[in-house]
């Protein structure tokens, strides 16, 4: 899909939905995953939290075969790239563009197949969950797994 000129709209298969804050006197919770809620082929197998610096962009990737299930919940805002280079989806050609974060608390999962960024468009760290359905880098061994060689 070299020098394809993408067009505004919505990519087929990504799914946001908007994360609802739970208040009370304490603070507030979010629920960021139900299994319920989402398409088996989209099951998380691992989670892991980042930080991104107000500013800065991480991607854009693609992944041949793993979903990213991401929640932005702040406390910064971030502008989500996505371009659709599947050829053989609906809506291959299309970029989307979504706002989220403090401001606009949202889930996204990004289907494979589809080319995503995220940028911190906001003052303050902001932090990102991701529920991928793929162990990233694949299953550890087992000295990983259980801490074995490792120094403290």
């Amino acid at each position: 899909m070299a020098n394809v000129e993408f067009k505004k709209g919505k990519i087929h298969d990504v799914v946001i939905r908007p994360l609802t804050k739970f208040l009370d006197e304490r603070g507030w919770l979010a629920e960021l995953f139900r299994e319920d809620e989402i398409e088996a082929t989209a099951m998380p197998v691992m989670a892991y939290i980042s930080m991104t610096q107000p500013g800065i962009a991480r991607g854009p990737h693609e992944h041949v075969e793993q979903a990213d299930y991401f929640c932005f919940i702040g406390p910064s805002n971030f502008k989500v790239y996505l371009w659709d280079t599947r050829t053989d989806s609906p809506t291959c050609g299309i970029r989307q563009i979504i706002f989220t974060g403090v401001d606009s608390p949202m889930m996204l999962i990004v289907p494979p197949g589809v080319v995503h960024a995220y940028k911190n468009i906001g003052t303050e760290n902001g932090i990102v969950f991701n529920l991928p359905n793929r162990l990233y880098a694949g299953v550890r061994s087992e000295e990983r797994r259980v801490g074995k060689g490792v120094d403290i």
